[in-house]
Order: structure tokens, then sequence, then C-alpha cells
């Protein structure tokens, strides 16, 4: 019984601290689905392609989320990533998160 306890209390931590929050569930919900995917181009790059891109960059998180807020032009061509005022600063952070996990 201590151990079911114990493996419940488990679950529940890793429910509220998991980046689960930083997700395809949250990127569809703050609409940046609308213009990428994880795995391939549409309008903007692939999530995969953006993970490759600054895999070497130890700033990544800190410059996508900064991307993901104020929005950015020049880095993958000549169509515009328009800021995205829905997403908070800590959800930038989550999906920044995230998105350097999909390599």
């Amino acid at each position: 019984m201590k151990n079911a306890l114990i493996a419940c209390a488990a679950l529940a931590a890793s429910a509220v601290f998991s980046p689960a929050f930083a997700s395809p569930e949250l990127a569809q919900k703050k609409n940046c689905m609308a213009c990428h995917a994880v795995d391939k181009k549409l309008v903007g790059p692939a999530y995969k392609d953006v993970a490759a891109k600054y895999a070497s960059d130890k700033d990544a998180v800190k410059k996508l989320s900064e991307k993901i807020i104020k929005g950015g032009s020049g880095v993958w061509g000549p169509v515009p990533m328009p800021a995205n005022a829905q997403v908070s600063p800590a959800e930038a952070e989550q999906l920044a998160k995230w998105v350097m996990t999909l390599k």
C-alpha cells in the first residue's frame, strides 16, 4: 500500500511539474501550429529543423522565446513570423524548450 501511495504521489507530481504543458497541445492552443509542424515545413520551418539549427546555441531557448513573442524575419526566408501576443513569457519559454527537444 505504501508503495502504491508513493507511486501515486510521483505520478501526480509529474503531472504538475511535467513539461507536458510545453507540447503540441500548447502550440496548437497558441496558434503556432497554423504555420508550423513538428516534422515538415508549412508557412514556417518544421520544429525539428529549428531544433537542429539551434542545437549548438546555448542561448537557443532565450532566443526562440523572444522570437515567439516578438516575431522575426530573415532567418528562414522572406516570410516574417508575426509576434504572438497570446503567448506569455513563461509559455514562450516552455514552447522553446519543447521545440529544442525535437531533434
